[in-house]
């Protein structure tokens, strides 16, 4: 084993302790960005004007918003001293002539109140010359609208292995978007010190990110400028790249008027200016053997970029390195391109395109299985990744064996078979209520897809007390990264964990920081926080050694003293050798630093080994669904996920639960609209509050609900053994509109392929059911064993765009 991922004796990692800030989010007490604006009586509050149409030329007339009592100046393109740019793409201005959605901010307004602000928006006049608009993916690729650089994954002849499979199906899928909606709206607060420094509080998962955006905006270098993340009320990705404007409209506001400046959207402002989950348009055509083998894929995937480029590339591009999930697929070619829509600009969200991959042949297989006439659950492990083979961009599935034992273990403790059984009895008995229950796996790969982000960096202090302050590169969105890096430092410096404590984020003690995403979070800033922490403990091993009259090798730290090997002998506190250390002028802190190593990939080509590890996971989850309105309930879960030797795992515990809750809402209930009529609210967002956007809440709750991490799975060469479990958990929950397509099946006739909406919300399901019912009422039309067609023609619902195709070979 590395020494990386080797575990000390009594460390503190592993430990089942609660969230660092538990006590704080309990109580209310737990301060966030707009809780510290609060506290500056003198700060003014920026607001935005937004543009009312989809598509738009537009000029400003300011002059009335200037008359508005309290209104101190508005922000326009003319007010930039740097690049009117806040996008790594530099297809963002920040005050833009040309509105390209529907909710456009075009200035902001900044004012001594808010209800100053808000009058002063509404006071600037905005004439504006209407612009033909694009709002779905479809309209785009009819179109020909597109941006950024497409991308292909092919490995072998799909082709061929299509014109001489023995069953051959296609067909488009449509897969939704979905809102963030964190809890914190986003947030900056700006100010500019007595030395000329931009200081930003600033709610985002990439600091270095929105110092650079700053900087550049503001015309100074990234040394004048030092961005702090204090904690965030919720991320899942919305927090990676879209705050960083609102920090430099912030900082812009602050630098001109000398006062501190607040952003802080309002629920309806966030919902509609900021990105979302990407929407997908894939079609595809897949082949299959006699015996349900995978013979070969070939797909088009169209990702929903929304107005600009964002993160959409390296999102789609994730998407295509996922569209295998779990299965070896022999011969496959993926394309991927991205729609330019005049809608928010669509960003990184947990899953990171992952998802949407995965969706593509989770989807095939549920459409496909019962015209093979093959139980679903059967057709996907028979197609399982085994060891040697490789995924279509050519990287080695390592310890495919994991994905086997974990799917074994879901059956066997949730009882899958003897479930089924009754399951099957009770749908007999019931008309108008059907159950079903439905496995699903995950192979999830952990990393940045861009080399250079898999780095980090840390900062470690340790004061003369003993006591112990760490500095990271990641940011703390409620996911438990703070409380595992307390774990790992106390854990490589051998002291109680009560003894250490963190600062909050920021850019100039940690510089050129990779942003908290990709589930990457613990494994790069534990491994340089370890970093620190060992050159610090080595040195102290030393005066300790003297100390002791042993051997520097041979001194251990644990548990708060500092002794020799074994359990006999001499030993001192930990605070003791610090003292003598600091009185020998030993060096007591340390810069750590830690880059994933092994990692390669080739962009044009492809290509590569992007990924540290797979993640595996499987989840089995049983629904009931309501024949007469398409409500379902989801009676019971049970899932087993690999997260290697965990950190902290009550921490890792609430990561599954709550992915798999999230993933559940993304397929279930989340349904954005936008108004695509030709009227003069085209392109405005619908479901723009609660109220008309449906969120899972505990009603939808598995009723039972049991979760178990895979054991003896230490992952070896990452900090003490651990793996990602950020964003994996979310895809078990295809476990649920799987489980939902069955209990439609069982709706209509032996063979009846179910299709889907995505979300599969209680009126798509109820149509759904419909078209079972009314397939049953035409039985005999399609061989469900051979997938043969009795005459050229569809099978599956009436919706053209959505139609599963077999063709009679």
């Amino acid at each position: 084993m590395t020494e990386l991922a080797e575990r000390p004796a009594h460390p503190a990692v592993g430990q089942p302790l609660p969230h660092e800030s538990a006590a704080l989010h309990a109580t209310g007490a737990a301060a966030y960005t707009d809780d510290l604006a609060a506290r500056r009586h003198d700060a003014l509050t920026a607001w935005p004007v937004q543009s009312e149409q989809a598509h738009a030329l537009v000029s400003l007339d300011v002059r009335d918003a200037l008359a508005v009592p309290g209104v101190v100046r508005v922000l326009t393109a003319a007010e930039v001293p740097g690049v009117n740019d806040a996008g790594a793409k530099g297809d963002e201005p920040l005050f833009p002539s040309e509105a390209m959605f529907h909710g456009h901010a075009l200035a902001w307004v900044l004012a001594e109140t808010t209800e100053s602000a808000r009058l002063g928006a509404a006071a600037v006049r905005v004439a504006s010359e209407p612009l033909p608009s694009i709002m779905t993916a479809a309209e785009a690729i009819e179109a020909g609208s597109f941006q950024g650089i497409p991308r292909t994954i092919r490995r072998g002849d799909p082709e061929g292995a299509l014109a001489a499979a023995p069953h051959v199906f296609e067909g488009t899928t449509l897969i939704g978007g979905q809102e963030h909606f964190y809890l914190e709206t986003h947030a900056s607060l700006a100010h500019v010190d007595s030395e000329g420094q931009v200081f930003v509080e600033c709610s985002t998962q990439h600091p270095t990110e929105a110092q650079h955006v700053v900087a550049h905006v503001l015309g100074v270098p990234s040394n004048r400028v030092t961005v702090q993340s204090l904690r965030m009320g919720g991320g899942f990705g919305g927090k990676e790249v879209q705050p960083h404007g609102f920090a430099a409209v912030a900082a812009l506001g602050a630098t001109l008027t000398g006062r501190p400046v607040r952003v802080r959207l309002t629920r309806t402002q966030d919902l509609t200016m900021t990105g979302k989950r990407h929407p997908f348009h894939v079609e595809w055509r897949a082949g299959f053997d006699d015996d349900g083998r995978i013979l070969a894929l070939a797909a088009t995937l169209t990702s929903d970029g929304g107005w600009c480029l964002d993160l959409s590339e390296p999102v789609t591009a994730r998407a295509l390195m996922h569209v295998d999930n779990a299965y070896w697929i022999p011969d496959v070619v993926v394309q991927g391109r991205i729609a330019k829509t005049n809608k928010t600009s669509q960003t990184a969200f947990r899953g990171f395109g992952g998802p949407q991959g995965m969706f593509v042949i989770e989807d095939i297989l549920g459409r496909v299985a019962p015209i093979l006439g093959v139980d679903a659950a059967a057709l996907r492990e028979h197609n399982f990744y085994v060891a040697g083979q490789t995924t279509p961009y050519g990287q080695p599935v390592r310890h495919a064996e994991r994905l086997h034992e974990v799917w074994r273990r879901v059956r066997h403790e949730s009882a899958f078979d003897e479930r089924r059984a009754r399951i099957v009895a009770f749908n007999a008995e019931h008309a108008d209520t059907k159950r079903s229950l439905a496995i699903t796996p995950v192979k999830f790969g952990i990393s940045f897809t861009l080399t250079a982000y898999n780095q980090a960096g840390a900062l470690v202090h340790v004061y003369q007390d003993g006591s112990v302050l760490i500095n990271h590169g990641g940011t703390e969105m409620g996911q438990g990264l703070h409380t595992k890096m307390l774990q790992v430092a106390a854990t490589a410096l051998g002291v109680p964990l009560e003894s250490v404590r963190f600062a909050p984020t920021r850019t100039d003690k940690v510089p050129n920081t990779s942003a908290t995403a990709a589930s990457s979070g613990a494994d790069l800033n534990g491994g340089a926080v370890k970093h620190a922490c060992e050159q610090i403990r080595d040195r102290m091993a030393t005066v300790a050694g003297r100390m002791l009259g042993i051997d520097a090798r041979d001194v251990r730290f644990s548990r708060g003293r500092v002794s020799g090997l074994g359990t006999t002998g001499p030993s001192v506190t930990f605070a003791e050798v610090v003292s003598a250390a600091h009185e020998q002028r030993v060096q007591l802190f340390a810069a750590g630093f830690y880059r994933t190593e092994g990692l390669h990939w080739d962009t044009e080509a492809m290509q590569g080994s992007p990924f540290k590890y797979f993640a595996y996971g499987a989840a089995a989850c049983e629904v009931e669904v309501d024949g007469f309105t398409g409500t379902y309930r989801i009676r019971r879960v049970d899932i087993v996920h690999d997260v290697g030797d965990s950190l902290s795992p009550i921490v890792d515990l609430g990561q599954v639960e709550g992915g798999f809750v999230q993933g559940a809402g993304w397929l279930t209930l989340e349904d954005l609209r936008w108004d695509e009529t030709e009227g003069p609210g085209r392109g405005r967002l619908l479901t723009r509050s609660a109220s008309t956007y449906k969120l899972p809440s505990f009603s939808e709750m598995p009723e039972v609900f049991n979760v178990h991490f895979f054991e003896r799975a230490t992952e070896d060469g990452v900090v003490y053994g651990s793996k990602a479990v950020g964003e994996p958990p979310l895809m078990l929950a295809f476990s649920v509109r799987e489980a939902i397509r069955e209990a439609v099946a069982a709706f209509g006739p032996a063979g009846h392929s179910v299709e889907l909406a995505s979300p599969a919300t209680p009126e798509a399901v109820f149509w759904a059911i419909e078209a079972a019912r009314g397939t049953a009422a035409t039985a005999g039309t399609v061989d469900a064993a051979a997938g043969r067609s009795d005459a050229p023609g569809r099978a599956g619902a009436a919706d053209a765009e959505r139609r599963l195709v077999p063709f009679d070979r």
